[in-house]
């Protein structure tokens, strides 16, 4: 079975709070600024690889090419994951909450790692229990990088 082009594809319209949190039909919920929050994890170890944003035009994308489109916040722009690095993210599923106003892409990451800095996830430190008076700090818990950002992102 072939996909659909990202024009052909269509979402339901947002009618009402059953249809939306019972019902079928997927109709994402854009905020203000067109976008819905996509959280992507390792499908197989359940790691959480990254954050990101769609809008409609890449969750649409996403859907016809079967693998991560993301909308760039700071560049204004569509990014097909992994078009510079190669390390892209083939989706398995893609799952909605209640109000389907957040997505969990459930995928399968191409190459070393999904955070441009090098690390196999955006998400390589953790909040530290601050002592009283100080300020929290941050503490990695991934052993190194697990590629050569620099290298995979020559400019």
């Amino acid at each position: 079975m072939s996909l659909p082009t990202a024009e052909k594809i269509l979402f339901s319209p947002r009618t009402d709070r059953n249809a939306v949190e019972a019902g079928l039909g997927f109709a994402p919920k854009f905020d203000a600024a067109g976008l819905i929050t996509a959280v992507a994890v390792d499908a197989d170890d359940g790691t959480v690889l990254m954050v990101a944003y769609m809008n409609e035009e890449s969750l649409r994308m996403t859907l016809a090419v079967g693998e991560a489109v993301y909308y760039s916040r700071s560049r204004s722009e569509i990014w097909h994951k992994g078009k510079t690095s190669g390390h892209t993210q083939a989706i398995v599923e893609i799952l909605t909450d209640c109000d389907q106003d957040a997505l969990v892409l459930r995928v399968r990451q191409t190459g070393a790692g999904a955070c441009h800095t090098g690390y196999r996830s955006c998400f390589f430190r953790r909040v530290a229990t601050p002592a009283s008076g100080e300020a929290v700090a941050l503490e990695p818990f991934y052993a190194g990088k697990a590629y050569d950002a620099a290298a995979v992102y020559q400019k």
